[in-house]
């Protein structure tokens, strides 16, 4: 089943707390589909389901923030072992080369490496472990967490929530313009071939004659 039916099955209620769980989750450090699950909910939420905007963006923003924080926690007490031990199971989200690429990330960027990294699907799973490996100061993480996921999950939620909004209007005039259009086209067409009879008939005439006078 498409995550968008799926999320159309369950009611709004679920829908936050799935969204909020899978950002957290994958903020953690499980690699998760949280952005699929955030637009799929975000575009439910423009077609009048029930599901308010408002409230999912601050489910997924404390989804992320959490997540994050815990994932902090847990790189920090697991260090490097935690990394090797992750990228035995999940070897092609955490192997040594994504790893080191993201190592050089957080080593020259720092907290910007942890706000940008929210909205970067592979910095999006590192980013909480990691700054605790590299042992960054919390109070920095923090700051950089909350502010990119409120930027990240917010945005996304507003972004895609008026998308659905601009787009629905659209194809309801889309509709209405196509109906006309096709009206039009049937009664031209019908005219076109009205004129065309009419033309047919002197000819078909003159042709039913020809016959006729050529047996008297």
């Amino acid at each position: 089943m498409h995550v968008q039916e799926w999320l159309d099955s369950v009611p709004a209620a679920a829908v936050y707390a799935v969204v909020g769980l899978v950002i957290g989750l994958e903020s953690l450090g499980i690699p998760l589909p949280g952005e699929i699950i955030l637009v799929s909910a975000a575009l439910m939420s423009s077609q009048h389901t029930g599901v308010n905007p408002v409230v999912l963006g601050a489910c997924a923003t404390a989804g992320a923030v959490i997540g994050d924080s815990i994932g902090y926690a847990i790189g920090r007490k697991g260090g490097r072992p935690l990394l090797a031990w992750l990228g035995r199971k999940f070897p092609r989200h955490f192997s040594a080369g994504h790893v080191a690429t993201a190592e050089r990330s957080f080593e020259k960027w720092g907290m910007w490496a942890v706000f940008f990294g929210r909205f970067v699907a592979l910095l999006r799973i590192f980013a909480g472990p990691l700054a605790g490996v590299l042992h960054m100061p919390y109070w920095k993480f923090l700051i950089a967490n909350v502010l990119g996921g409120i930027c990240w999950a917010g945005g996304t939620t507003a972004v895609i929530y008026y998308v659905g909004i601009v787009a629905e209007d659209w194809l309801k005039r889309f509709s209405y313009v196509g109906l006309g259009v096709a009206v039009l086209i049937g009664l031209g067409s019908m005219l076109i071939l009205k004129r065309k009879a009419k033309q047919a008939q002197p000819e078909q005439r003159e042709a039913e004659a020809e016959p006729a006078n050529a047996g008297e």
